[in-house]
């Protein structure tokens, strides 16, 4: 077993011991659809969504939910923590280079995303006849594509903030924001175009907006796959060479 592998394993176990971020990151974005799915008119077709219901809207944005829950909410927090206890520094006098601590991070949140997605799919798909992604190729690779942009920021922000509480704290307020922009209190689909514009050079509204389009049927846009491979190449490298071991 290779220690990418070993460390892999280890993140999981480590967040699955925690009951809120895995309330949170795993299960809480179906509890949302199953919310809103239950108010009547969000099972109706609307003629400004081009006949979709909004309920058909809000399983793709559960989905960017739960990965900006992962990347700005528990991954810079864990890492901070690791940090402030000396436990990275311990890890410094080993052979495991920052890269491959970053990575078993996020193939530990990619694991966990997967897991909520399911969930999510499945519950819409039983639940409310939400289909499911026309384009399954297009789906995954949008997601893929989402996961690694955000999660770009995410890492960054553990590389860069001094303890746990800025790493918190610098993590929310960025996903307030960009959950607004991802269509979590009004789809992007109804916003005005302004800000729908504002919305595709966002990660997680890049991100919707390509779920969105596989979802219905069709291949990412070139615009969003831009935007999100631009974080990934900026955030990821400037993760990899800032971070510190104490």
């Amino acid at each position: 077993m290779t220690a990418f592998t070993k460390l892999t394993i280890t993140e999981l176990r480590l967040l699955l011991r925690e009951p809120l971020a895995t309330f949170f990151s795993v299960f809480f974005p179906s509890i949302l659809v199953a919310i809103l799915g239950a108010v009547p008119s969000f099972r109706e077709p609307g003629e400004e969504l081009g006949g979709l219901r909004v309920i058909d809207l809000y399983v793709g944005i559960a989905v960017v939910l739960t990965l900006a829950m992962l990347a700005l909410q528990v991954t810079p927090g864990v890492l901070s923590t690791y940090r402030e206890k000396g436990i990275l520094r311990r890890l410094a006098t080993t052979p495991v280079p920052p890269a491959v601590l970053l990575g078993a991070q996020l193939a530990a949140a990619m694991i966990t995303a997967l897991v909520s997605v399911a969930l999510v799919l499945a519950l819409g798909r039983i639940a409310y006849a939400v289909p499911l992604p026309a384009n399954l190729p297009g789906f995954a690779l949008a997601f893929v594509l989402a996961a690694l942009g955000i999660f770009a920021v995410g890492l960054f922000i553990s590389a860069v903030v001094p303890n746990s509480k800025a790493a918190t704290a610098a993590g929310t307020l960025l996903f307030f924001p960009m959950m607004f922009f991802a269509g979590l209190w009004t789809p992007r689909q109804v916003m005005p175009e302004m800000l729908q514009r504002v919305s595709d050079f966002m990660p997680l509204g890049a991100g919707e907006r390509a779920l969105h389009e596989a979802m219905t049927g069709h291949w990412p846009n070139l615009l969003s796959v831009t935007v999100l491979v631009g974080y990934l190449a900026v955030f990821g490298v400037a993760s990899a060479r800032l971070f510190r071991w104490s």
